[in-house]
This record gives structure tokens, C-alpha cells and sequence, in this order.
């Protein structure tokens, strides 16, 4: 099993109804550990970067307008296979589909209002983690 750093969010709706503890209660139940954390209101340009990958879609609009719309909190989490553990402790992106006890079947109100987000990979991990923690990616 191989050590791993991976970027987790908790997004504006997951802040607004105050599940912040909540979901780093059930990170670090799991073995996680919160390598660096801040809290942020991203501006326009900075959500419009880091979802680059999703212009032109139908739903980036909506989710530049969401995730610029309150605080959200940026987390670099490192475990065993933090990147996968992470994905299975977030659930389904629809919380209608995710299974019983993880995040997003607990808090999540929607598919496009689902608490937290996740690096995918390896390499979206590191470029992730660059973005929210270029002044620290050394120790996250």
C-alpha cells in the first residue's frame, strides 16, 4: 500500500450548513490525516482554472456560479491509498445513488450540491494540490 496526498473540498454548501467537523470526523476515522487546510472564497477566476477541464459543458456555468457562491475548505489529506479511500468515503456524485454512511448520502442535497469533492487520480491530485497550495506543497 502506497502513501498517498490527495485535495479534498468541502464546498460551499457543505460550509454554509455546517458540516465541516462532520466531514473531517469521518476522514480522519478512516485514517486520513489533514496534512494542511484553509478556508477560502474562490473567485471566479480561480474556480474557472481549476475546472478548466469542464468548459464548454453544459454544467460549468452552474458550477463556477456554485462553488464561487460562499467559503469553502481546501484539504490536503494523506493515507494508504488516500486518493481512493477518499472516493469511497465521499460516495456516488449523486447522493441519491451513494451508499449508506458515506458523505454525500449523509449531507450532500443534490448531484450538483454534494458537499465535497475529490481528486480522481494521481496525477489530478498533485495538480490539484499545486493549485490550492503552491506556498506549501512541499509539506502537503
Amino acid at each position: 500500500m502506497a502513501v498517498e496526498k490527495t485535495l479534498s473540498i468541502v464546498k460551499p454548501d457543505g460550509v454554509q450548513n455546517g458540516h465541516i467537523g462532520h466531514v473531517i470526523s469521518v476522514f480522519e476515522a478512516n485514517g486520513l490525516t489533514i496534512r494542511a487546510a484553509k478556508l477560502a472564497w474562490l473567485t471566479t477566476a480561480q474556480a474557472e482554472g481549476f475546472y478548466a477541464e469542464h468548459k464548454g459543458r453544459g454544467f460549468f456555468g452552474e458550477l463556477i456560479e456554485f462553488m464561487t457562491s460562499g467559503p469553502v475548505l481546501l484539504i490536503c489529506l494523506e493515507g494508504e491509498n488516500a486518493i481512493a479511500k477518499n472516493r469511497e468515503l465521499m460516495g456516488a456524485t449523486d447522493p441519491a445513488q451513494a451508499s449508506d454512511g458515506t458523505i454525500r448520502k449523509l449531507y450532500a442535497e443534490s448531484k450538483g450540491r454534494n458537499t465535497v469533492h475529490g481528486s480522481d487520480g494521481g496525477a489530478s491530485a498533485a495538480r490539484e494540490l499545486r493549485y490550492f497550495f503552491a506556498e506549501a506543497f512541499e509539506f502537503c
